[in-house]
């Protein structure tokens, strides 16, 4: 069989997930087509330069590295070759406003000093939550969160077990009985925000994150995680796929209730048919917009409607000059606490108010990777959650925008970096719009739906599409979620979802020069 005589898989959307989806169908012997509208791979993953300083959009960690190799492994590739990790040491540390902090760190010794110090009492505590958050990894992560979800009796299977280590009850639930300490309550429970959820319901299942940290430890892909998705692309090439930017899909052609195809947007409204068709679009627009001329059954409209969707990201990215001496103590990753933890997340994801007070993550990866910014200078950027535009009176980000970005710089000036005005060296911002319009991503939220425990497993959008033959889904809006780890993961479902290509290349693809 020829190379163009291959069964054709086309991948819409050239984000993180659909980048590992294309590398897993291009293993299994299918010539594949990955489309995006942005004008470089990565998605949310993407960077942008300004001024000489280079800025992350996205994701800036790696917590399970495994999954990239396991990834690259599976298409006969070393990922190490490709990429370079860096371990962060210390991962974050978090302050709060009476200026008591917390440093997290792999070193199981270190960050019992650590819980000791903010709170004798809660030595013990912290012990049984390690042991509750090995207990999840090993069920929710390399179990539920590597096989497909997709049938009513892989979730009767599961139910048991998630009674039994009580996925009802939230993170932050959890995280009260092991912890008397409101701030170690807070930097035990913070965690789902990183994935788009409420830490005061999203079930407790995502504590397993404190094990994945202290297991794998934090890194940072050198060049950002947009260099991942470069080493991705360059990957697709070798295999023979290809990988179309500046390029929308408007929608996904059913025929007889099987995907074959997809019609591009724009004038040209060209067809593109395929025998495989996955979807990397956010699940609410692929059902919404790209199946608005099919009939669906179960993600109608109207359960989109009233699905809970993730918070909103106020994002300010921005350039120091001169810079790169000052603030010693800041570290690659700060977490900088408002006032109010609880009210500040009701606010956000129930009440859908813009609060007077706020809670940053602030990136400063020029302190591990200097090629971000000009030499001294530092690049930077501040997030805010913030309400998603799905509420009954959104936040008119237009009108308060700029208004915003200077209260966050305030925080920053008073609290992080004193004298931040007199470096600034480039500036711009990402609002809950611009998510909806960058990303298509609905009500311009951050993650797509939020991780609640009915909606997550069984009850997320599946792997293998409900509503059409030939049609399925990966990322963060799909099992097993949103993060890094969760959308390679969706990807490692897939292929074990999509039947082989029953095709055998006759020689090896030349390797391609990174882009």
């Amino acid at each position: 069989m020829t190379h163009d005589e291959q069964p054709h898989a086309i991948v819409i959307g050239a984000g993180l997930g659909g980048l590992a989806s294309a590398m897993r169908l291009g293993a299994k012997g299918y010539r594949v087509t990955v489309i995006d509208k942005l004008d470089m791979p990565g998605g949310r993953g993407s960077s942008i330069t300004q001024n000489g300083y280079r800025f992350d959009l996205g994701p800036t960690i790696v917590t399970v590295p495994q999954v990239f190799r396991e990834l690259w492994a599976a298409c006969g590739r070393d990922f190490d070759a490709d990429v370079t990790l860096t371990a962060m040491d210390p991962f974050y540390e978090i302050r709060w406003p009476d200026g008591s902090s917390f440093t997290a760190r792999q070193d199981t010794d270190k960050m019992r000093a650590e819980v000791a110090r903010l709170s004798p009492g809660d030595a013990k505590g912290y012990e049984r939550f390690l042991k509750d958050s090995e207990a999840r990894y090993w069920f929710g992560f390399e179990d539920l969160g590597r096989r497909p979800m997709d049938t009513l009796l892989g979730l009767a299977k599961v139910l048991p077990t998630f009674a039994m280590m009580r996925a009802d009850r939230s993170v932050y639930a959890h995280a009260a009985r092991r912890f008397r300490d409101e701030r170690l309550r807070m930097a035990f429970s913070f965690h789902p925000l990183f994935i788009g959820g409420d830490p005061f319901n999203v079930t407790s299942m995502y504590i397993l994150v404190s094990h994945l940290e202290k297991e794998f430890g934090v890194h940072y892909a050198q060049g950002g995680v947009a260099a991942i998705a470069k080493a991705m692309a360059n990957v697709i090439r070798d295999q023979g796929g290809s990988v179309v930017t500046r390029t929308e899909v408007d929608e996904i052609l059913i025929e007889a209730g099987t995907a074959k195809g997809v019609r591009l947007a724009g004038k040209s409204a060209e067809v593109i048919p395929a025998d495989v068709v996955v979807s990397n679009a956010d699940a609410g627009h692929t059902y919404d917009r790209l199946l608005r001329n099919h009939r669906k059954r179960r993600w109608t409209g109207a359960r989109l409607k009233r699905s809970r969707w993730s918070m909103g990201l106020f994002v300010w990215y921005f350039g120091t000059k001169g810079t790169r001496d000052m603030w010693p103590e800041v570290g690659h990753h700060t977490i900088l606490n408002g006032p109010r933890y609880q009210g500040l997340v009701k606010d956000i994801f129930i009440n859908g108010k813009l609060s007077e007070d706020m809670s940053l993550y602030v990136h400063r990866p020029s302190v591990s990777d200097p090629s971000v910014a000009p030499e001294g200078g530092d690049t930077f950027y501040a997030l805010s959650p913030v309400p998603h535009l799905g509420f009954d009176d959104p936040v008119d980000w237009e009108a308060i925008g700029e208004t915003y970005r200077t209260k966050v710089a305030a925080v920053l000036e008073d609290q992080l970096l004193p004298g931040l005005s007199g470096h600034l060296d480039a500036s711009m911002t990402l609002t809950p719009p611009d998510f909806r319009d960058r990303y298509l991503s609905p009500h311009g939220s951050g993650f797509s739906l939020e991780p609640r425990i009915l909606q997550s497993a069984w009850f997320r959008p599946h792997n293998v599409s409900e509503e059409a033959k030939g049609l399925y889904l990966v990322g963060a809006g799909t099992h097993p979620g949103a993060g890094l780890p969760g959308v390679i993961s969706s990807a490692e479902v897939l292929g074990k979802l999509v039947p082989d290509a029953n095709w055998t290349p006759a020689a090896e693809a030349p390797r391609l020069a990174a882009e």
